[in-house]
């Protein structure tokens, strides 16, 4: 999840004196196999976390697995960590998750992470970290959203993309992201108060804001969300309004896929129009499929995909994007799963967030609970 609403370019600031020392065009990793669901799935739980709430979760190509939490509710000791033997360990270091909510904290929001709401390992096999910077889903804070790339051969930050003003506008809150196969481009969607996919340039830092407000970006207002069979509300009743969430991309990189989470319709372009400047996303965006309120896709190397339903504590498979649906796992521990990675044996990998498990709907609980699975072929 990610964004609850209720009722140009970025500089490139590199650690090190070969930092960019990389080829403009670096060759990608092998694709992860393409998992063989034939015969259906099992989903293994892998950690849970009674206080701490996890949304983003990526493993890299040595099978290091890793988790974000963010700053929603409450402040968070730990933002970005590494899983392991089923805890948390602050990762790349302590210092950069130093950041606090508390009055007079000495923080660094430009080096630092301040809400971290995604994190994807890349095609050479480096964790990038997406932090908006919007502590409690309000700002960004000042110099504080960014894209950060971490080398996972060294534990070490090599670079910092901040996301100006002109991408990340107040009320922005950025939430997934997705690389092109060379890694030279990125797309991310933000699910603020405004929705729209945010492209970067990574060879030159540009970030450019593409439909900004448009329709596909947008929360569904004749859509509600369910769980646990009724209406997701509020104790006063409001509804959340969750606007551009999950996003795709095809293994060949040539197509983007993306929708609402308080939506029900699942869209696509070309990735020729967003990386273009001169082209006009808006009049391009073409409407693949009718799904539901989902919250995680994910396409593999074979082109199935994947799709969260928090609404069903399920996970659900097509045989190509936009193709019939059929529920892949559905277990009760699987509530509201949110985010995919794929281990390099192939395995799919899913958070729950229980979000509706959460302060915002149940006032009553101090810190909201969330989990790790794997789903494993039969």
């Amino acid at each position: 999840m990610r964004t609850l609403m209720l009722g140009a370019g970025a500089a490139a600031l590199a650690f090190g004196a070969n930092a960019l020392a990389q080829p403009a065009h670096p060759a990608p990793a092998k694709d992860s196999p393409a998992p063989d669901y034939s015969r259906g799935a099992t989903l293994e739980q892998l950690a849970a976390f009674p206080a701490q709430q996890i949304t983003g979760v990526s493993v890299s190509h040595a099978g290091r697995v890793f988790v974000n939490l963010p700053r929603w509710t409450v402040d968070v000791p730990v933002s970005v960590g590494e899983v392991k033997d089923g805890r948390i360990e602050p990762f790349p270091n302590a210092e950069w998750n130093a950041y606090r909510n508390a009055a007079g904290a000495k923080n660094q929001p430009g080096s630092q992470f301040v809400c971290v709401q995604s994190i994807v390992v890349d095609h050479e096999d480096n964790l990038w970290v997406l932090d908006p910077a919007a502590p409690g889903q309000m700002g960004p804070v000042v110099g504080g959203p960014k894209l950060v790339k971490i080398d996972l051969k060294t534990n070490q930050v090599v670079r910092i993309l901040p996301v100006d003003e002109h991408a990340a506008p107040a009320g922005s809150y950025m939430n997934d992201v997705r690389f092109s196969p060379d890694d030279r481009f990125a797309y991310i969607s933000d699910s603020g108060s405004k929705g729209a996919i945010i492209v970067i340039d990574l060879e030159s830092g540009q970030a450019r804001r593409v439909l900004d407000g448009d329709p596909s970006t947008q929360f569904d207002k004749s859509v509600i969300v369910h769980t646990d069979g009724k209406p997701l509300r509020r104790p006063d009743g409001r509804e959340p309004q969750f606007a551009a969430d999950g996003i795709a991309l095809s293994p060949d990189g040539r197509t983007f896929y993306w929708q609402a989470l308080t939506g029900n319709t699942l869209y696509s372009l070309p990735t020729s129009v967003l990386q273009s400047p001169t082209q006009s996303a808006r009049a391009r965006a073409d409407k693949v499929a009718t799904t539901h309120p989902a919250d995680g896709l994910w396409i593999d190397a074979a082109n199935h995909f994947y799709v969260t339903s928090p609404e069903h504590d399920s996970v659900e498979m097509a045989d190509v994007p936009g193709g019939p649906l059929r529920t892949l796992v559905k277990d009760v521990r699987l509530r509201w799963p949110d985010t995919f990675s794929q281990g390099p044996d192939g395995a799919i990998y899913v958070s729950a967030s229980h979000i509706q498990d959460s302060p915002w709907f149940k006032p009553q609980v101090k810190a909201t609970p969330s989990a790790l699975f794997k789903i494993v072929a039969k």
